[in-house]
């Protein structure tokens, strides 16, 4: 299994998450099934769409992304950030206040969306009047109980719970 996490740095405008890094896991479940692993292990509150094209973030949850059909090329981590190419079967992880947004799609592009424990989440575009509530908030955010893909005892736990360390 290939699973890759990655720190963003705050770019004075998306702030991205300082203490927990976002995930890629590649071709990690079959497109039907994504919704219903992320409902098992208590990623809720989902939706069925694309990815917006202009930098956006979340800053009171976490957010799991899961390709359910086509490819893009998503900038991941505000406009400092990093581009990664995405298909079908993929999932993104991205802690609260994490920027992304698609760059470009073909095949259909879709994906599932979900939060953990069905939080309710905000949309912040990186504007300065956003700044000091969604810092505040991002610093609040739980960590989720179960990792959208493999549950109680998976990577991104593990991770999560101990941001330094290797795996």
């Amino acid at each position: 299994m290939d699973i890759q996490f990655i720190f963003f740095k705050d770019d004075g405008l998306i702030p991205n998450n300082p203490f927990l890094p976002a995930a890629i896991y590649k071709n990690v479940l079959d497109p039907k099934d994504i919704e219903a692993v992320f409902h098992r292990h208590n990623w809720l509150n989902s939706w069925k769409n694309g990815v917006f094209n202009y930098h956006h973030y979340h800053s009171n949850t976490h957010e799991v992304l899961g390709v359910i059909k086509g490819d893009a090329r998503l900038m991941i981590g505000g406009s400092s950030g990093e581009v990664f190419e995405v298909e079908k079967g993929d999932v993104i992880v991205l802690p609260a206040g994490t920027g992304h947004k698609c760059l470009e799609s073909t095949n259909g592009f879709s994906v599932i969306g979900a939060y953990p424990d069905g939080m309710d989440y905000n949309t912040k575009y990186g504007k300065s009047e956003e700044r000091s509530e969604a810092l505040e908030d991002i610093q609040r955010v739980p960590l989720p109980n179960k990792d959208p893909v493999f549950g109680s005892d998976g990577p991104l736990l593990k991770k999560w719970n101990n941001p330094g360390m290797n795996m």
